[in-house]
């Protein structure tokens, strides 16, 4: 007797043991999702990102695969970030003079957004009674991963959790960058590319090149500036926070 589904079910266990499977998986997850960001009139409440996330970790967990074993199949994407990381310096060289010349107001920004960034973040936590690894574990949270997990363990908190909250502020931050924006009417495109860049590192910076390329160089700046400026301000922070009490 044939029992219902137990071919589908000896098929997916066939295909789970196949790194291309999640490869295909990852690629298709974030195709559809920029089909439908470009269906919503590119909304940025549709960012592919969290929506490729979504969908994969649905997947993952209607399937029961553990995520080393997606990993397995999808590694070829993050081998790929460095080479998107790389790739910053064509834009970079082309939009070289407008860069140049903003870098004093580039520095100031970079030193304010970090301190502010951390700041505000454990202030909220610490007003609202959270434990300290928290506090200290959000603190790092708009630097890209490596350097915030590093940070993190520096400074006390968790790197885990840092990592965590990391790719949580880049989605939250490619999401609501542009109507924030727009609220605070912000219109100069360098100043809305750099923002998105120290808040929302490389899923923000992602987004801003979406918009143009200045936008999308000057967030790279930010990103890439942010992990020298928050490796220096945020343990300064994180000090002044514990001195509060």
């Amino acid at each position: 007797m044939r029992v219902p589904g137990a071919s589908f079910t000896r098929l997916w266990v066939y295909l789970g043991t196949s790194p291309l499977l999640w490869l295909t998986l990852t690629v298709t997850a974030y195709a559809l999702a920029v089909r439908l960001q470009r269906r919503l009139g590119g909304s940025p409440f549709a960012n592919p990102v969290p929506v490729a996330v979504i969908v994969i970790v649905a997947v993952l967990m209607l399937s029961g695969t553990p995520y080393r074993s997606y990993f397995d199949g999808a590694q070829f994407v993050h081998f790929l970030l460095g080479t998107a990381t790389v790739a910053l310096a064509v834009p970079l060289r082309r939009q070289w003079p407008a860069v140049r010349a903003a870098l004093g107001p580039l520095a100031l920004a970079l030193v304010a957004g970090n301190l502010a960034g951390a700041l505000v973040a454990m202030g909220v936590l610490k007003a609202f009674g959270a434990p300290a690894a928290l506090v200290l574990s959000v603190a790092p949270k708009s630097v890209t991963a490596p350097v915030a997990m590093a940070i993190a363990e520096r400074i006390g908190g968790v790197p885990e959790l840092t990592a965590a909250l990391v790719v949580l502020t880049g989605m939250l931050g490619a999401t609501m960058a542009t109507p924030l924006l727009n609220a605070l009417r912000i219109r100069d495109v360098a100043a809305r590319g750099l923002g998105t860049g120290i808040a929302a590192h490389g899923i923000g910076t992602a987004r801003a090149f979406q918009i143009s390329e200045v936008a999308g160089t000057f967030a790279g700046v930010g990103m890439a500036a942010s992990t020298v400026a928050a490796s220096l301000l945020v343990p300064l922070a994180a000090r002044w926070v514990a001195a509060l009490g």
